[in-house]
């Protein structure tokens, strides 16, 4: 073939190679074409012809022996490669059928030549120059070997945090018991709190009423030195401390012996409440149930850690699941304020695992909007693993009667420190909600939800909660230590909700300091039960 460019550049005639003239004549426009234009047209031709006999040569080189013409090897080169892709793997096919094979859980048992390390392998690789599909057999079972070990080791962490979360320390019932011997011998560790001239507080509404439940006397000391110290009117404070009947002694003493004037302190045992002596307490039943229940249905830990075919976080919340205080009353008593405090308007509700670190007394001007919950919401904040909790977090949606009722994605809150409008509270049928709910999880084998009583709290306070500024509470300082002590330091408020509790062994020992500043150390009861700052 021929190409013949007439010198005006208005024709263009073709000359095919057959000896047969044939004219194709091209027309230009009339407008002058350059010869710089003309120049690059060139350029980019014997450009692309070069590319096209490259990428021919790289087929021919690679050995790709498929039939297919120039241009169809170039389509299905190129195409890919321009969208960003290889359709074709360097990985042998045999290497994914070795790896993708289901696990059996006795692959490597008894092998003693499983590689340890990944340096292990590399260097028996090197060395044997072995085949594709042993190099895939013998890094599976070395990744098999490894998971396994990893498994087992996650497994013997939960167990040892499960155990010393759900233990007393051994300082905290010398303490107990020092102070219930002080009760039974010293007439100062049994004095009337608060002394007479302060019983109208009590129900006062102009005064700040805080409700503190507690079996933990080291506990709530520290939550309510914090309190008081960083009131700037500690004088309109008042803290209702409700405990259990074996606790009261210490609780009292304790309380008696160390002061915290001007705020006022009420110590009070909930067998000294007039409500719960007057008939039947769902709750209480329900705790009584959920003990036999969860007794039969777990097996106890070493059945769970037993279990070789679940994941070591389902177990771990199986573990969780089985802790003293989801079955403590003082975790459950809060859903019963109104009847337990009828004189009161609003109080707010603290839990004893809180250090306060700003004056709470703000609290009071918030606008509820009519709603009775004042919570800071958890499925929303910085940190996207403490604050990314929704119903399903909490809730087994894949349960009917929890799908059919509940939206998955409705963002959770946070109990620890709440504003409760009592007021508001005795207009709706949340507590009855609250019961309701319990038995269903019962009848259900505890297949609703797994532990505490978040869930529960959850379904009653449906549409009864007032967000607040997450200032106001800062959580996760018991189960995670991703938060610095800058941020900490900053919260109005800091939980340390999890296992870690501050007054552990296991506690993050960065965050801990934040708890231990509220406690004398060369007190006498704390120096005598060796309770250190670290």
């Amino acid at each position: 073939m021929q190409l013949h460019i007439s010198p005006s550049l208005r024709h263009v005639t073709v000359l095919p190679g057959k000896g047969v003239r044939e004219f194709i004549k091209v027309k230009v426009g009339s407008r002058r074409v350059s010869y710089r234009m003309l120049f690059y047209s060139l350029l980019f031709v014997t450009f692309l012809l070069r590319f096209v006999f490259v990428l021919s040569t790289i087929d021919s080189i690679d050995g790709d022996h498929s039939k297919c013409s120039t241009i169809g090897c170039l389509g299905k080169r190129l195409g890919p490669r321009i969208l960003g892709r290889r359709i074709e793997s360097n990985v042998p096919e045999v290497m994914y059928q070795i790896l993708d094979e289901p696990v059996s859980k006795d692959e490597v048992q008894g092998k003693t030549d499983v590689p340890q390390t990944l340096q292990e392998f590399m260097s028996e690789m090197k060395q044997s120059r072995l085949d594709a599909k042993t190099f895939a057999l013998r890094l599976r079972e070395m990744i098999v070997l490894l998971e396994q070990r990893t498994r087992t080791a996650k497994i013997q962490e939960y167990l040892y945090r499960h155990v010393a979360s759900s233990s007393i320390p051994k300082q905290l019932h010398c303490l107990a018991l020092k102070l219930a011997d002080e009760h039974s011998n010293n007439a100062a560790a049994r004095l009337q709190l608060p002394s007479a001239e302060l019983v109208p507080a009590l129900v006062d509404n102009s005064y700040f009423h805080f409700v503190l439940a507690s079996d933990n006397v080291l506990a709530a000391s520290v939550v309510a030195k914090s309190l008081v110290k960083n009131a700037l009117r500690p004088e309109k404070f008042v803290l209702h401390i409700i405990t259990d009947r074996k606790t009261y002694s210490p609780m009292q003493a304790w309380f008696s012996l160390h002061p915290l004037d001007p705020a006022i302190i009420e110590v009070k045992a909930l067998h000294q409440f007039d409500w719960l002596s007057k008939g039947k307490i769902p709750v209480l039943e329900a705790m009584e149930k959920d003990q036999r229940v969860r007794s039969q249905f777990r097996g106890g830990s070493s059945a769970i850690v037993a279990n070789n075919t679940e994941k070591p976080q389902v177990i771990a919340a199986k573990l969780q699941a089985l802790s003293p205080k989801y079955n403590s009353l003082m975790n459950h008593i809060r859903i019963h304020l109104p009847e337990l405090f009828p004189s009161l308007n609003k109080v707010v509700f603290l839990d004893d695992d809180i250090v306060i670190q700003t004056d709470l007394s703000p609290l009071w001007d918030i606008d509820m909007n009519g709603k009775v919950n004042g919570a800071v919401e958890t499925c929303r904040g910085e940190d996207s693993f403490v604050m990314s909790k929704r119903f399903k977090s909490y809730l087994n949606f894949s349960h009917p009667l929890i799908a059919q009722n509940f939206d998955p994605n409705e963002c959770a809150w946070a109990y620890g420190m709440n504003i409760f409008d009592l007021d508001a509270w005795r207009k709706t049928n949340i507590s009855l909600t609250y019961d309701h709910w319990l038995e269903e999880n019962f009848k259900s084998d505890l297949s609703l939800w797994q532990l505490g009583t978040l869930p529960p709290g959850l379904i009653a306070f449906y549409g009864h909660v007032q967000v607040i500024d997450p200032f106001w509470h800062m959580l996760g300082l018991g189960y995670q230590d991703n938060t610095s002590l800058a941020d900490a330091e900053s919260a109005g408020v800091i939980h340390f909700n999890g296992r870690a509790k501050p007054w552990l062994d296991i506690a993050f020992p960065q965050l801990r300091p934040l708890w231990a500043k509220y406690i004398n150390f060369s007190d006498k009861f704390i120096k005598g039960c060796h309770i250190r700052a670290s």
